[in-house]
């Protein structure tokens, strides 16, 4: 055989086993979250996306003070997403508040967790949101570009109304029904559990 092309057939398989070994802890996430059955019959109250139909699309989001930030530069977290209006009425300050309750519920796993809200206008917000979100991580993104991106789950629902979850390695890949993550504590301690499982069973993030 060519030296050369033995060469690049060795390196060839070199990558596959970086990538490979990158991805394990990943797979084994949701391996342990779909196949192996939790204890106590619980359900699952996600839903599994694939990312391959939705990538994170290009998009010019900005910080609320006009800075070019991307959802790319949380990589490395779990970022739990939602996306809406500037006009932020009871059911999406309860998604806010319930994020914020999902993270702290994860204890000492909190850190590995992002909270990112991409505002679909350029209105301003209330005074008074911004303080009782202070550590969400707020992006204006163009409305029609992040319609097109994220998947719904019933024909007349919005994004809004959902909220999604990001791995670490930048995939979109869960999707929370509409009103899971709201003022319902039953529906928010569900949640929890998706994600608990989640950081459990992965080593990245």
């Amino acid at each position: 055989m060519d030296l050369d092309v033995e060469k690049k057939q060795i390196n060839r398989l070199k990558l596959l086993a970086v990538l490979a070994v990158c991805a394990a802890p990943l797979l084994a996430s949701y391996f342990t979250y779909y196949v192996i059955k939790p204890q106590g019959g619980a359900t699952n109250s996600g839903s599994l996306i694939d990312p391959r139909q939705h990538p994170i699309p290009a998009m010019a989001s900005t910080t609320l003070d006009g800075q070019p930030q991307t959802l790319e530069q949380y990589k490395g977290k779990w970022i739990m997403l939602k996306v809406g209006p500037s006009d932020c009425q009871q059911a999406c300050q309860d998604q806010l508040f319930a994020m914020r309750q999902l993270r702290t519920m994860q204890g000492k796993e909190m850190e590995r967790i992002e909270r990112v809200w991409l505002i679909t206008d350029q209105q301003p917000l209330d005074t008074m949101l911004l303080r009782v979100n202070d550590g969400t991580r707020m992006l204006r993104a163009p409305a029609d570009v992040v319609a097109r991106w994220l998947p719904t789950e019933a024909h007349g629902d919005q994004a809004a109304d959902h909220v999604y979850l990001i791995d670490p390695l930048g995939n979109l890949m869960m999707r929370f029904p509409k009103g899971a993550v709201s003022s319902d504590i039953e529906q928010v301690k569900r949640v929890h559990k998706d994600i608990a499982k989640l950081l459990k069973a992965s080593a990245i993030g």
